[in-house]
C-alpha cells in the first residue's frame, strides 16, 4: 500500500485553502488505496512519516511557503517521489519576488501540480513537461436547498479578506446605485488582519448594500450559495480557487476578474469577466445582471457546462494520474 505524506503550511484547524485541499486530497488518495498523513511544513521530518514509515510520495503544497520542507524531504526521504503543488501566490507573486527560492522548489520536484488550465502562460517552458493539472472538486447543492428570495438580489463574495482577493471590490461597485436597486453584497470569510476587519466594518457603516458575516462554517456558506443569484470573484491573483469549482457545481453564475487563475477554470469564452480592480466595469455587470435575467441565465448555462470538470470523480482520476507520473501505483 502506497504511503503518501501531504505537507501544508496551513496548520491543523486552519480554514485556509491549502489545508482544505490537503484534507480533501487525503480522502481521495485513501479511496485510491493509499495510506495518508497530513503534516505541517514547519514540522520536523519525523512528523512527515506515514504510520511511522518513510513515505513513498511526498506532496508539498506551496512551493515558496513549504520550500524548507521540500528540501528537507529530499534529504530525509531520498527514495520518495516528490510532488510540489503550485498556488496562486507561488506563480503570480513569489516566482518574481523570490525567484531563487521558487525555482529551487520546482527543481527538487519530480512532478508539479497546478490547479487550473492556464498555468503555461506564466511558468517557464522547461517545467511544463512535469506539470499536471488537478481541478479541485465540489459537490452540488443538496435537494431542497434554499432558493433566492425576491426582496434582495444577493451577490455572494466568498474568501478571506486579504490583498490578493481584492475583497471589497464588489462592495465598492454597489455604493452609488439608485434606491430602486435590490442589489446587495454578502461577504463571507475571515479577515487576514485587523486592518481588513476594520475596513469591512467601516464599509458596512457607510454602505447599506454591504454585509460582512465573517468566517462561517461550510454548511452555512453552501446555504448562502443556494440563496444568492450571483457570485463575484474579484481576486488579483488565484491559483485555481475552489470557490469557483463550488459555484459551478452549485449552478451559481460568477462575475470574475480577468486573470489566468479564473480563465483557467471558467474558460476563455466565459461572458462574466471584468478587468482586475475595475470598480466601474464590475458595477456595469452587476447592474446588467439585475436588469437582464437572460444575461444571468447565460452565465448559469456556462458554469453548468464547466461543472463536470469539478466532480470528486474527476479530481480522483487526476490524482491517480499524478501517482502514475511519479512511477507509483496504488
Amino acid at each position: 500500500m502506497l504511503k503518501v505524506a501531504l505537507i501544508t503550511p496551513a496548520g491543523r484547524g486552519s480554514h485556509a485553502g491549502n489545508r482544505a485541499t490537503a484534507t480533501r486530497w487525503a480522502g481521495l488518495l485513501r479511496e485510491l488505496g493509499c495510506r495518508v498523513s497530513i503534516a505541517g511544513s514547519e514540522d520536523a521530518p519525523g512528523e512527515w512519516r506515514v504510520d511511522g514509515q518513510a513515505p513513498d510520495l511526498v506532496m508539498a503544497l506551496h512551493a515558496w511557503r513549504s520550500h524548507g520542507a521540500i528540501l528537507a524531504c529530499r534529504q530525509a526521504f531520498p527514495a520518495a517521489a516528490l510532488a510540489v503543488v503550485l498556488t496562486g501566490t507561488d506563480v503570480y507573486r513569489f516566482q518574481h519576488s523570490h525567484p531563487e527560492t521558487f525555482h529551487e522548489s520546482l527543481a527538487a520536484a519530480d512532478v508539479l501540480i497546478g490547479l487550473h488550465d492556464a498555468l503555461e502562460e506564466d511558468l517557464p517552458a522547461g517545467v511544463l513537461p512535469r506539470l499536471h493539472v488537478v481541478h479541485q472538486s465540489a459537490l452540488p447543492l443538496p435537494p431542497g436547498a434554499p432558493r433566492p428570495g425576491r426582496r434582495h438580489f444577493d451577490v455572494l463574495v466568498v474568501g478571506h479578506l486579504r490583498e490578493e482577493k481584492d475583497p471589497l471590490r464588489a462592495a465598492l461597485a454597489v455604493r452609488d446605485l439608485p434606491m430602486g436597486s435590490r442589489l446587495r453584497i454578502i461577504q463571507l470569510g475571515g479577515a487576514h488582519d485587523e486592518s481588513w476587519a476594520k475596513a469591512a466594518v467601516e464599509e458596512m457603516a457607510a454602505n447599506p448594500r454591504y454585509r460582512w458575516l465573517g468566517d462561517l462554517p461550510r454548511w452555512q456558506v453552501r446555504q448562502w450559495m443556494a440563496c444568492a443569484r450571483l457570485m463575484v470573484i474579484s481576486s488579483r491573483m488565484e491559483g485555481g480557487a475552489n470557490v469557483v469549482s463550488e459555484a459551478c457545481a452549485a449552478g451559481l453564475p460568477v462575475l470574475a476578474s480577468d486573470i489566468p487563475g479564473n480563465r483557467g477554470l471558467l474558460g476563455d469564452d466565459y461572458a462574466g469577466y471584468f478587468p482586475v480592480a475595475d470598480t466601474a466595469a464590475l458595477g456595469d455587470l452587476l447592474r446588467r445582471a439585475e436588469a437582464q435575467p437572460a444575461f444571468v441565465e447565460g452565465l448559469r448555462r456556462q458554469v453548468a457546462a464547466r461543472a463536470p470538470l469539478f466532480t470528486p470523480e474527476a479530481e480522483c482520476e487526476a490524482l491517480a494520474r499524478v501517482l502514475t507520473a511519479c512511477g507509483l501505483h496504488a
